[in-house]
């Protein structure tokens, strides 16, 4: 499919565009930027009138449960979910059945996206082989299949000497380390963030502190061995502190935090809203102000949504044991729209942080509207308005605590190697 985007303000940070551009896109890449672009022989024009022309987004932190937990999401709802939410590159953790800890899986993952897939899936293999802990997975063997990074996503890895040499063998091939951040003995039996909410709701609390030791030893690994770390899912005020810290040393660490750490506190899991149940879990408004000062200042790198999908009956049960986690990869773009109206980020800078940084940060070659690169573009409009109806959400689990809810601004059209997958 041969494209024309018209009409429409181009963004894209990595060539310092913001204009009102026309994008040529012929045999899957970018062919031309320019103004007043006539369409050749053949080449479909779409209208973006109105609209953001901007580098496809990448996510690169989601669930996408397949294989062996299809019953939640497949690549195939996955994948339509993401490119429904703008984004054409999504990065799946390895905490699958079984886990990503072998080409094998890899393998299946690559090909069947390639197949069935509406976006680019791009798999994140284990660091230790069944997420056991204690064993270093074949990072080389993991890498060559397609790999971009290796995490124990879902379980911190607590032993601090594997934890070392995973850094200092994965700098030596070139593949990024992804940590959960998280000191499980802090943790307990804890099932929301400890304060002023879990006392009055009577729930076991989990205290900033678990994440911020964890995050502490993560960036001082990272020093002492020269090598590269990034850290998911940044939810506290004390994380974004000590990351800070580290970068001005020189430390070379990355973080991402998620749209529910900028976009809700702890208050909402009053009522025992289980949509509201995550790890790590939602904090207090100090902490979603640093989370958002931590975002403004460059301190966090990229947003991600922490896709994680599950069943209704996994959700629909007491809190303590309700599963943890929520979707989101079709509210993400318009809750990160939100932080540009409310002055946290301009809109070049959301947009680096959701699609320039992340391919940075995790080789993607992606990110990046430059002529001759892969035509991954998506389309943003700004004042579109829409409810979160479970019915009409393309993944396949409907666990989003935005059920029922306005956004405003979101993808209006996704398109993936040359190919419009989807519009609005």
């Amino acid at each position: 499919m041969n494209l024309l985007i018209k009409n429409g303000r181009v963004i894209d940070p990595s060539q310092k565009i913001d204009n009102m551009l026309d994008v040529l896109v012929e045999n899957g890449l970018v062919k031309e930027i320019g103004k007043g672009l006539s369409a050749p022989a053949g080449v479909e024009v779409i209208d973006a009138t109105g609209k953001y022309v901007v580098p496809g987004l990448i996510d690169m932190h989601v669930h996408l449960r397949d294989p062996g937990l299809e019953y939640k999401e497949d690549i195939i709802s996955g994948t339509k979910a993401a490119v429904a939410g703008g984004f054409t590159s999504v990065c799946c953790m390895p905490n699958t059945k079984p886990v990503i800890d072998n080409k094998t899986v890899a393998n299946y993952i690559i090909n069947k996206a390639k197949a069935e897939g509406f976006c680019n899936v791009f798999p994140v293999g284990s660091i230790t082989y069944g997420l056991s802990g204690d064993r270093m997975s074949e990072m080389g063997e993991l890498k060559e299949s397609g790999c971009v990074a290796v995490s124990d996503d879902g379980k911190p890895v607590n032993n601090s000497e594997l934890m070392m040499r995973t850094l200092q063998y994965a700098a030596g091939i070139g593949i990024m380390v992804i940590s959960h951040a998280e000191e499980l003995e802090l943790v307990g039996e804890g099932t929301m963030n400890e304060g002023y909410t879990s006392t009055e709701l009577g729930l076991k609390g989990i205290p900033r502190v678990a994440e911020d030791v964890a995050t502490a030893r993560e960036t001082l690994l990272a020093e002492y061995t020269g090598a590269p770390i990034h850290i998911a899912h940044v939810s506290t005020r004390g994380s974004v502190r000590i990351i800070r810290e580290a970068k001005a040393r020189g430390v070379k660490v990355t973080c991402e935090t998620a749209p529910h750490y900028f976009a809700l506190t702890d208050d909402a899991v009053r009522g025992y809203n289980t949509n509201a149940k995550m790890n790590p879990p939602l904090r207090e408004a100090d902490d979603v102000a640093a989370i958002k000062e931590g975002l403004k200042d460059g301190t966090i790198d990229t947003i991600a949504t922490d896709h994680a999908p599950h069943h209704l009956d996994e959700k629909d049960v007491e809190f303590n044991v309700a599963m943890n986690g929520i979707i989101g990869l079709e509210t993400s773009l318009s809750l990160s729209l939100g932080l540009v109206d409310d002055g946290v980020l301009t809109l070049n800078q959301l947009i680096e942080k959701m699609s320039g940084n992340p391919s940075k940060i995790l080789n993607l070659q992606r990110g990046t509207l430059s002529v001759g690169s892969v035509a991954d573009i998506t389309l943003i409009d700004p004042e579109v308005e829409w409810i979160v109806e479970a019915d009409k959400l393309a993944s396949k689990s409907k666990n989003s605590p935005w059920l029922g809810q306005r956004m405003k601004g979101g993808a209006s059209g996704t398109v993936v190697g040359g190919k419009l997958v989807y519009t609005r």
